[in-house]
């Protein structure tokens, strides 16, 4: 006999399920439920620690971005270790040799929360860097902040003696420190940098995003040059007790400055020792009354209009007197009728006044427009002076111009004026960069007839007039002296003179132009107590031209009849790529350059036909 069992009512939960028509869950099945409820729990779980973890990262940017010291370093690397940094770049002469270069150096910071004892930390400090002084170091430690530098840019051996130290909180930063291997020579050209290698003057300024991206910046100086211009004028600035000086050495045939110095000078290298007085540029930014050496544009401008010729004549034998002015002469000039040629040879304020006059204001307002006198000029360096001219061009002023009073230049504005009178009647804008053919076709500014009009008037005037002892047997040297009463609270100092002289040779084919000005030089005994243009800053000129033959082998002839064209040899140095971020222990290895090679290195290519390049060998 079979016996059946009677089936209970069905349990509440399975109730719906067997109303539907479905079957109950079998344990294996609830047991996989479960499972799946406990990893759901648990991605709750870690979701919420994931984003706790992103929060503290995030509040950890945010301090980093907005509220941490701003001078620490961005990484902290053990003594030890290195970082990956990125080089600025070069900066080089025309033939490649090095004017500023960057090397790797450490940097030591501390954290002084984490000192133990401040006072013993501050000791041990300052005896293994004894230029740091004990109070200062001191202070810095119990400073209620988590980072204070201690020295930055340390020498290996000071590297080495601090991370001895073995100080807890004391660390080390990789870093890149600029180094100027040619001391204070180009100094004003060349700049200096803060010490996070930011530009703060010169070529370093203007071209600080292009250093910073690795890209060299080859000059078009030249550093022999430079040292004998810079050794000659401060060899003036001796002898003539002047207060500074400025020279310019110029390509006339493309403005291409070779050499450029201005004193007092500074070493880059030594920050902390730079004066204001030291940083300032009389070539660049010293805005000056120039003196006579305007009437080589004045002359310019009345034979280019075709109103004056070397023929006319103009009486300079009486003062010339205006309102409350009076125009007068230099007791050494001849008071009677004076050609154009003698009115410059003899440097005439009344026959330059009276040459002035037959042009008119409009005109002479209109052709230092056309130089560029008006307005700063536009070249690679910031340190740039506006010039000074009369609001109200009157006649007064058109006379007093004339012989370069009441107008105000910089002297680098003077020697490029100078360049476009004398090669040939086109303006070039100054370049501190090395030029190609082509980068700069140049304006024409005068007529090339003009041109060699003035050309002939200068060579006259270093033969025969103010400026005798600027000239060299045998290559062709002309110019003009300029001899200016600085401008003093409303009036004019009478002994405060700014005396220069501004050269060219040869003359029947410009290259080279040079420019010497002394701040406030004071006769001597030799001179017979005359602080002139002429007697102080054309014998300067000389050595300097004597300097550029011996410099690049330039021989008496070289610009004869049927010889070819002078050009200034240099190397080319190849684009530099974009750097490689390199550990700093590897990049300390690449740093091999010289001072000053004896001569140039890597390859020249070969001078266009019909131009005969001279270098020193």
């Amino acid at each position: 006999m079979r016996l059946w069992r009677k089936a209970g009512p069905p349990e509440p939960a399975a109730a719906p399920r067997a109303a539907a028509g479905t079957r109950p869950l079998s344990a294996r099945e609830r047991t996989k439920g479960d499972a799946q409820e406990t990893a759901r729990q648990r991605l709750v779980i870690a979701s919420a620690l994931l984003t706790m973890v992103f929060v503290a990262i995030a509040l950890r940017m945010a301090y980093v971005s907005l509220l941490r010291e701003g001078g620490e370093p961005t990484q902290r690397v053990a003594a030890r270790g290195g970082a990956i940094q990125s080089e600025r770049a070069d900066i080089v002469d025309r033939n490649g040799i090095v004017f500023a270069t960057s090397l790797p150096v450490m940097s030591a910071f501390v954290n002084p929360h984490l000192l133990v004892d401040t006072q013993d930390a501050a000791r041990k400090i300052v005896s293994a860097l004894p230029d740091l002084k004990y109070d200062e170091v001191k202070e810095k430690l119990d400073a209620d902040k988590s980072f204070v530098w201690i020295k930055r840019g340390l020498s290996p051996r000071e590297n080495d003696l601090v991370n001895r130290l073995g100080i807890p909180g004391l660390e080390f930063q990789a870093e890149e420190r600029r180094i100027y291997p040619q001391g204070q020579t180009g100094a004003h050209v060349v700049g200096y940098t803060s010490i996070d290698n930011a530009g703060l003057g010169g070529v370093e300024r203007y071209f600080d995003q292009q250093l910073q991206s690795g890209q060299t910046v080859q000059l078009s100086i030249d550093l022999r040059l430079q040292r004998m211009v810079e050794d000659e004028i401060a060899h003036a600035v001796q002898k003539f007790s002047a207060i500074g000086a400025q020279a310019i050495v110029m390509d006339a045939t493309n403005g291409e400055i070779l050499a450029m110095a201005s004193l007092p000078t500074y070493d880059a290298n030594k920050a902390k020792t730079i004066t204001n007085e030291a940083l300032f540029n009389r070539a660049t930014l010293g805005v000056y009354e120039q003196g006579s050496m305007f009437k080589v544009f004045n002359t310019a401008l009345a034979l280019d209009s075709g109103k004056v010729t070397l023929a006319d004549k103009f009486d300079a034998s009486s003062p010339i007197k205006i309102d409350r002015f009076t125009i007068h002469d230099d007791p050494d000039v001849p008071h009677r009728v004076l050609t154009v040629p003698e009115v410059f040879k003899f440097s005439s304020n009344i026959g330059s006044a009276k040459m002035a006059v037959e042009v008119g204001s409009d005109a002479q307002r209109a052709f230092f427009d056309r130089l560029g006198f008006l307005k700063p000029l536009n070249t690679q360096l910031t340190e740039l002076g506006s010039p000074l001219y009369p609001a109200h061009w009157a006649k007064i002023n058109t006379m007093t111009i004339a012989f370069g009073h009441g107008m105000s230049v910089t002297p680098l504005h003077l020697i490029t004026g100078v360049a476009a009178m004398v090669n040939g009647g086109v303006l070039y804008s100054p370049s501190f960069l090395k030029r190609t053919s082509g980068s700069d076709p140049g304006r024409r500014v005068i007529q090339a007839k003009t041109s060699q009009q003035i050309r002939q008037l200068m060579r006259l005037n270093a033969v025969e007039g103010t400026g005798k002892k600027a000239d060299l047997t045998g290559y062709e040297v002309g110019g003009k002296t300029g001899t200016a009463e600085k401008v003093s609270h409303g009036g004019y100092a009478k002994k405060a003179l700014f005396s220069s002289f501004v050269g060219a040779f040869p003359m029947s084919d410009p290259k080279f132009l040079v420019l010497v000005s002394l701040d406030e030089p004071k006769g001597t005994k030799e001179t017979g107590g005359y602080a002139t243009g002429g007697m102080v800053s054309a014998p300067s000129v000389k050595v300097i031209i004597e300097d550029i033959v011996s410099l690049y082998g330039i021989l008496p002839g070289d610009w004869n009849s049927g010889r070819t064209s002078l050009e200034v040899a240099s190397t080319p140095v190849q684009p530099s790529p974009m750097p490689q971020l390199l550990p700093v222990a590897a990049r300390g290895q690449r740093f091999e350059h010289r001072a000053l090679p004896a001569r140039p290195t890597g390859p020249m290519a070969a001078p266009p036909a019909g131009v005969r390049r001279v270098t020193v060998e």
